[in-house]
């Protein structure tokens, strides 16, 4: 509360400042060949658009769907439905039904960074978690679903203090929220420990959302992070005719 003016003025300044990045261009999904399809679904905001990298295929989705595609040996059919700035109700809201219009094995979530920065209070962010997940399972219940940890404002040089700390703080409060949720279903997950460093090149030029290469690091990590916690089941359940 004392900080509160001065992070007021500081996030102002940042929206003026920061760079606006496009989305990846169409189309928002792809195939790799291989026998037994995996259905990937990723979801959620700038992230899931793939802001900061030119094509889907070099963000987020098509980086997961490399990591599966050699982990697991089998083909991989993703798709993408996300927007720029959207927070978890505001997913729920406009984008779950496209979110569980086809099948898919894997849903990647990666949700919260907006509700973090919109200072959304932990009781909301738990109750739309909630809503998307049960959601979700409901429509898609032979799917893993996977959450992503928020992203490590921390190290966002971009922001300065204290909102640096500030967001940080409560980001890793809706983690800890999130972790509960998960908790509740053994269908999900939710990548649980911090990433790397980030490296030189994570961030795009904005210094805010992750380049071609960040997207690809992050990739790797969430799935060895959740490879040995249960995500190698995919490898071998729900293989199905591809239609």
């Amino acid at each position: 509360m004392l900080h509160g003016p001065r992070i007021l003025a500081q996030k102002r300044q940042l929206d003026r400042v920061v760079e606006r990045l496009p989305d990846a261009e169409l189309p928002w999904e792809g195939k790799l060949d291989g026998p037994d399809p995996l259905r990937l679904a990723v979801i959620g905001d700038s992230t899931a658009a793939g802001t900061g990298a030119p094509t889907q295929e070099e963000a987020l989705p098509g980086s997961l769907a490399r990591e599966l595609h050699a982990r697991t040996g089998r083909g991989i059919i993703w798709r993408a439905v996300g927007e720029n700035g959207i927070d978890t109700h505001g997913f729920v809201e406009r984008y779950l039904t496209d979110a569980v219009a086809r099948p898919a094995d894997l849903v990647f979530v990666s949700l919260g960074a907006n509700d973090a920065l919109h200072a959304r209070s932990a009781a909301a962010f738990a109750r739309d978690l909630r809503r998307l997940l049960t959601t979700l399972s409901d429509r898609l219940p032979e799917a893993r679903i996977l959450m992503s940890n928020l992203p490590v404002f921390a190290r966002f040089d971009l922001i300065p203090e204290p909102t640096r700390t500030t967001l940080y703080r409560h980001s890793r409060n809706l983690e800890r929220v999130a972790a509960r949720v998960i908790a509740r279903d053994g269908r999900w997950m939710m990548t649980e420990t911090l990433p790397p460093p980030y490296g030189q090149d994570f961030f795009a030029s904005d210094r805010f959302h992750p380049s071609a290469s960040g997207y690809a690091d992050w990739a790797r990590w969430a799935v060895d992070e959740a490879w040995p916690r249960g995500l190698s089941d995919i490898a071998y359940a729900g293989r199905h005719t591809e239609v």
